[in-house]
């Protein structure tokens, strides 16, 4: 982590990358650019938030750029660029799209922010991340996907609705890809401490559980046009703060395995320690045969695609 004013990059000025800058701003972590490959884009939406300035009580500087030479050194990039969701597309289809565009930013990341952590943001999130691991060429700890965050949160609303209590007492664990492969695990999803299991009935939870698999989908076919960006950018942002701030939270996040869960050389959602070197930690819950073979097979189903698409 550089010294003195620190800098966070957002690469991407849609609505997840503004919402995400706008989410970093407020939480006052410092000096923030966005990069997106229409300059007048990035420039209005942060000549827009640098004027919300007195009322955010935010005294860092935002600004907006077409160059790559203006995210240097960034300490953590933030990376949402590429084409969105739209209406009976899989975040699979998109893969050809956006792989040509990770490759292309990857490389001014390589270039420009050669120290930085970076957070990915693009679908197929497990897929691009790994993409970007291998463009950038960073060591593996210096590249998280953000998934487990949102898709917990999602898992969370649903449950509070369901039990009716406050959200900020539920916590969620979701794992796998970030697709409809999935595996939220209800026995470590908890309300005030206390298991799912001992407060829903199984067929409440299963819906539950696929309703968090579509969540993403669901707001896609709500919105007609584009996909979801305020939990989405706000969850990057979260993600973006404990690495700034080396909070060390517990979260699930899309890392590199090496063996963890019987899985290598893949990118997928399980739970981490994210900190100031990024991922710090890789937690390995202990899950039932089921858990892991549904969380094996989400990541072999990416791995096949790493393979046949992507040619790695």
């Amino acid at each position: 982590m550089s010294r003195g004013r620190r800098k966070i990059a957002v690469i991407g000025a849609g609505n997840v990358g503004a919402t995400c800058a706008f989410v970093l701003a407020q939480k006052k972590l410092g000096d923030i650019v966005m990069l997106d490959i229409y300059e007048g884009f990035a420039k209005g939406k942060a000549l827009d938030m640098s004027q919300d300035g007195q009322v955010l009580n935010y005294d860092g500087n935002i600004t907006g750029t077409a160059n790559y030479e203006d995210i240097a050194d960034s300490d953590v990039v933030v990376v949402t660029s590429g084409f969105p969701r739209q209406p009976g597309m899989s975040r699979e289809d998109l893969i050809g799209k956006n792989a040509e565009i990770i490759k292309q930013v990857g490389e001014g990341i390589k270039q420009y922010a050669p120290n930085s952590i970076v957070i990915m943001v693009t679908n197929p999130l497990d897929l691009m991340t790994y993409h970007m691991w291998k463009v950038t060429g960073f060591p593996k700890e210096r590249i998280i996907g953000q998934a487990g965050v949102l898709d917990s949160a999602r898992m969370t609303h649903f449950v509070a609705k369901e039990v009716g209590c406050n959200e900020e007492d539920v916590q969620a664990m979701v794992l796998g890809g970030h697709g409809d492969t999935m595996v939220p695990l209800p026995r470590y999803t908890t309300c005030g401490g206390i298991p799912i299991t001992q407060l829903l009935d199984e067929e409440t939870i299963d819906a539950i559980s696929k309703r968090t698999a579509g969540g993403g989908g669901e707001i896609v076919k709500l919105l007609e046009r584009g996909s979801a960006f305020y939990a989405p950018g706000s969850a990057a942002a979260i993600m973006a703060e404990s690495v700034l701030n080396d909070r060390k939270r517990l979260i699930p996040a899309s890392a590199y395995l090496d063996g963890e869960y019987g899985l290598k050389d893949i990118f997928i959602g399980v739970p981490i320690i994210l900190g100031a070197n990024g991922t710090e930690k890789i937690i390995q819950l202990e899950l039932t045969e089921e858990e892991l073979s549904s969380l094996q097979g989400s990541a072999n189903f990416y791995k096949s695609q790493l393979t046949d698409i992507l040619g790695y």
